[in-house]
């Protein structure tokens, strides 16, 4: 539901899966008309009204819809007069990274059903993050190997944005592989140069835009002004509130998201992200997850 006022965007969650694993708490949430957001740097906590009436869009991230479509949420949330939108984070079968992710083939079919249920427009695919490793000897891997498969699956199925970027080697993250002891003893991520990055950009690029289908780098500023001349790559705001506002009309701030990672890049405009690390912790158990404790 939309009216002259403005709204807020949900975002649920860039610090969990909560269509994956938590959405009996989030429609409880829903049924109480109010969530409380914890911020992860202070603990403190804001109590957020939550009705179609105050809340324009609820932005869903996930690695996997399943639990979500085949329950039926998304269809009660229409009903209740919540708009939706949908970011999916599809990437090629690595078991090794994401161990616990459904198979490819699956995560494919979950795409055609968000698109076939809700409308491509709603649906950005996420391709990410890109990386490079080693493990036990000296050939550099990547997980680059699904993308035109899953490309050529996201076009058919209308999806119009992929968006990308390259992974951040946080030292939390080196930390929870030594922590895996002698079956990760030769595995190391490797952040390659600039131009290595660059290249696979635009070889990204020429695939998608055969298609007519926009790549965008999420907090990838200094990799982004690279680029050659004429590429046609730009910054991704992964919550779109004038992309919300064009597909379901309303009010919503454009205003950049203050807490997020503006200097690297982010053009996520205001939202109040719902999740929470610590009382939601993500099951996936991706080797490359910011998210979650060493």
């Amino acid at each position: 539901m939309t009216g002259g006022h403005e709204q807020r965007v949900l975002s649920a969650s860039r610090r969990t899966d909560i269509p994956a694993f938590y959405m009996d708490w989030f429609m409880e949430q829903l049924r109480k008309k109010t969530f409380e957001s914890v911020n992860p740097f202070n603990g403190r906590i804001s109590v957020i009204p939550a009705t179609s009436e105050t809340v324009h869009t609820v932005v869903f991230w996930s690695k996997n819809f399943g639990p979500f479509l085949s329950r039926g949420y998304g269809r009660r949330l229409i009903e209740q007069g919540f708009n939706l939108f949908f970011n999916f984070t599809v990437n090629s079968e690595a078991p090794l990274l994401e161990p616990k992710v459904p198979p490819l083939k699956e995560r494919l079919k979950q795409l055609d059903a968000l698109c076939d249920r809700f409308g491509p427009e709603c649906v950005t695919w996420r391709f990410d993050p890109v990386c490079w490793f080693v493990n036990g000897n000296d050939i550099v891997k990547d997980n680059l190997t699904g993308f035109e498969r899953i490309a050529e699956r996201a076009i058919k199925a209308g999806v119009r944005r992929c968006i990308t970027s390259f992974m951040d080697t946080y030292p939390k993250i080196q930390k929870r592989i030594a922590q895996k002891g002698p079956p990760m003893a030769g595995f190391a991520f490797i952040d390659p140069p600039m131009e290595k990055k660059i290249a696979v950009l635009s070889d990204m690029e020429r695939i998608l835009e055969r298609s007519d289908m926009q790549l965008l780098t999420c907090c990838e500023e200094e990799i982004l002004e690279a680029m050659p001349q004429g590429s046609r790559t730009r910054k991704a705001s992964c919550i779109p509130n004038d992309l919300l506002m064009g597909l379901y009309g309303g009010c919503l701030s454009t205003k950049r998201d203050s807490g997020q990672r503006i200097r690297n890049g982010c053009g996520c405009m205001v939202s109040v992200d719902v999740g929470s690390y610590r009382m939601h912790p993500c099951f996936h158990g991706c080797l490359f997850c910011y998210a979650n404790p060493a």
